[in-house]
């Protein structure tokens, strides 16, 4: 049974967001809620989190416009307020709120870039760990392959869309550029790591995220390269690991069966 505190709390934060909290609050809260000073405090949070899902949310809010990303972010922050006190990672669910709102449906692209802003987050503020040394692939022999896997650095994100170019709509819009008039209609991949103090982000082909998608999976190299290959039979294997290895995407190749690590 939950605790008198924690009911009071709860219905605080209901009050919060309610249209009319004094009347929706719950017992004991009511009186509360009507007083003058709880409007204020209502508009502080509600301004605090919005402020933070525009600062989160960089090239969505360039996209859309200042003025839409607010309206949209008041329904979303009555839906969803924050689950910690750090507001850096706040709007986890922004995306799919975007997805299905029903004003953003002629932007069949808005909530994908939700999800690439949300991405550089999730890059930013993830744990740091040592690079994988291009050395210890390019000395792996082809036997190994079937024995060893390649973990991801934590930091790692990456996004592949067949028909949109999300990479592109992102990245000119994260930059400042909301001039889409010349982008070729077409699919596109987006991979963002953070292999020193700075996240950095390019393209990334059908065939990287499919291999991506295999390490995240935990498959073994082998199994990782064949996918690469199942999703584009012309990719150049050399040229894509090289792309991913400079990124910074990999921390260890890791042995299978009880094998001694290799680094």
């Amino acid at each position: 049974m939950a605790s008198a505190l924690a009911t009071f709390q709860d219905a605080f934060a209901r009050a919060l967001l309610a249209a009319d909290p004094a009347a929706d609050a719950a017992a004991g809260i009511g009186a509360l809620a009507a007083q003058p000073g709880f409007a204020v405090y209502r508009n502080t949070v509600m301004k605090g989190c919005i402020d933070a899902l525009q600062a989160n949310y960089p090239a969505v809010a360039r996209l859309v416009g200042e003025e839409w990303f607010r309206a949209a972010a008041a329904v979303f922050v009555r839906e969803a307020l924050p689950a910690q006190p750090t507001l850096l990672d706040y709007g986890a669910g922004f995306a799919e709120f975007l997805s299905s709102f029903a004003p953003a449906a002629e932007l069949p692209y808005l909530a994908d870039v939700a999800r690439l802003d949300r991405r550089w987050s999730e890059a930013h503020i993830a744990a740091d760990a040592p690079l994988l040394d291009a050395a210890a692939l390019a000395a792996l022999a082809p036997e190994a392959m079937s024995h060893r896997r390649l973990r991801l650095h934590p930091a790692a994100r990456w996004l592949w869309r067949d028909e949109l170019p999300v990479f592109s709509i992102w990245s000119r819009n994260r930059a400042g550029d909301a001039d889409l008039g010349d982008l070729a209609w077409h699919g596109e991949g987006a991979l963002l790591t953070r292999p020193r103090d700075e996240v950095l982000h390019g393209p990334l082909c059908a065939a990287g995220a499919a291999f991506l998608d295999a390490c995240a999976r935990g498959e073994v190299l082998r199994d990782a390269v064949t996918a690469a290959l199942d999703t584009d039979g012309q990719a150049d294997l050399a040229v894509l690991t090289d792309q991913l290895l400079q990124a910074g995407a990999f921390s260890a190749l890791e042995p299978i069966d009880h094998e001694e690590p290799l680094s």
